[in-house]
């Protein structure tokens, strides 16, 4: 019977069930097999309201949902112009940083390529940039503010991690060190990408845009209640003044007052479009993160993590090597996976064994968002590819054709992430 019932969920799985559904049938059958009352779902799936930090998920994601509605990427692209348009490859610098903080803002990594991508895409072509590596460029850049304040995955990696914490006798790990260590590994990625966009277009005649310090001013003025966001977030977590939940709360009524009373961009008639789309994304993740609370209570449970650490152990001796492997499977999960589900699904395997290995949690986070952010241009399912594939009616395969030099400059940089964990630990030691 309980054979039976595997092939059945595995069957369902492949026939496109929900995830929550297979990770919870998954989970009752595990505790059925230990004779475990199945009650005790009922219990690690309450658990998850406990967490103080889960109420900055939805209202993080509200001021996203307000953010790409209303006109903050035309403000963004124009004050990068304005600020290092100048520069060597200026414009490229230009779609470089105005994807990541537009991600960083949004959350969003295919919001940055739809909201971006129409005014990003004919400025680089217009400006002389081969058309093959601007779309390269826009697809890659796209989820490059992941790793950035306050980055959805990183907070639900936390949760994740702050859940297990009792568990495997761990220090908690805080989402403000998960902040701070993103910050040097997504200016890394960026300064390597803006270098191999120098080098690359070093043969074009790439005219430079004038710097006008009046067009700065007036681009500062124009994102005048926007700019300081990143202000309020970053000193009020790093500060001390606020806890994540309270910083959260800060943001989503501070870009509320923005864009609906001061910008007037979005009206009050549209607000419960907005908040309506923006909870359902909401409760899909929240129901994903409770049952994967159960899912990872029966691996700890049925001793899982020590058989697999066993198991690894009698193969790979070295620290080193076990990277090497978990980067090559976090790369393949990310081809197939949304970020979001490879971390509930893997985390919980992969977070004990790593730690038997005496990999920092908080390294490991920034390492499993590195990955999952290169498997958005990753087939057969890197997100970025289809949308960018709608947005600029191109085939996909001509997409990752594309953005494979810029798949590889990524990987460069998460080599580096990888093997100097100062990279991510620096600020937060």
């Amino acid at each position: 019977m309980i054979i039976a019932a595997i092939v059945l969920l595995v069957v369902l799985a492949l026939m496109g069930a929900p995830l929550f559904a297979i990770i919870l049938g998954a989970a009752a059958l595990g505790f059925y097999t230990l004779e475990i009352e199945l009650a005790v779902l009922h219990i690690d799936i309450y658990q998850l309201s406990n967490s103080v930090v889960l109420m900055a998920l939805p209202l993080f994601t509200f001021a996203g949902f307000l953010l790409s509605e209303s006109k903050t990427a035309d403000r963004m692209l124009r004050l990068s112009q304005a600020a290092f348009g100048w520069m060597p490859g200026g414009m490229a610098f230009v779609a470089l940083i105005a994807c990541a903080f537009f991600t960083a803002l949004t959350g969003g990594s295919g919001v940055t390529i739809v909201a971006l991508g129409a005014l990003l895409l004919p400025a680089l072509v217009k400006g002389n940039y081969p058309e093959k590596f601007s779309l390269g460029l826009v697809t890659s850049s796209g989820s490059l503010g992941l790793l950035l304040v306050p980055s959805v995955p990183l907070l639900i990696y936390g949760i994740i991690a702050q859940q297990m914490s009792q568990q495997l006798e761990m220090p908690t790990v805080e989402i403000v060190d998960l902040y701070l260590a993103g910050l040097l590994p997504a200016l890394l990625m960026i300064v390597l990408l803006y270098g191999y966009c120098v080098w690359a277009t070093r043969g074009t005649d790439v005219p430079r845009q004038a710097f006008d310090f009046r067009e700065l001013v007036d681009a500062l003025w124009e994102a005048r209640w926007e700019l300081p966001l990143p202000l309020v977030v970053l000193g009020g977590i790093f500060s001390g003044f606020l806890v994540i939940s309270e910083a959260a709360a800060v943001t989503a009524l501070y870009v509320l007052v923005a864009e609906v009373f001061l910008y007037r961009e979005i009206s009050l008639r549209k607000l419960p479009t907005i908040m309506r789309d923006s909870m359902i994304m909401v409760g899909g993740i929240l129901l994903i993160l409770a049952v994967a609370q159960a899912f990872s209570d029966y691996l700890v449970y049925a001793g899982v993590p020590e058989k697999l650490f066993e198991l690894i152990q009698t193969h790979v001796e070295s620290k080193i090597t076990f990277l090497i492997l978990l980067n090559i499977l976090l790369l393949l999960l990310g081809a197939l996976l949304d970020i979001f589900a490879a971390l509930v699904i893997m985390v919980p395997l992969i977070l004990p064994v790593a730690l038997r290995y005496g990999i920092d949690p908080v390294h490991l986070g920034i390492i499993f968002v590195a990955n999952m952010q290169i498997g958005y241009i990753t087939p057969p399912v890197g997100m970025n590819l289809f949308i960018a594939s709608y947005r600029f009616k191109k085939k996909v395969t001509e997409l990752f054709a594309a953005t494979i030099p810029f798949m590889l400059i990524l990987i460069i940089a998460l080599l580096m992430i990888t093997y100097i964990p100062q990279l991510s630990l620096w600020l937060v030691r």
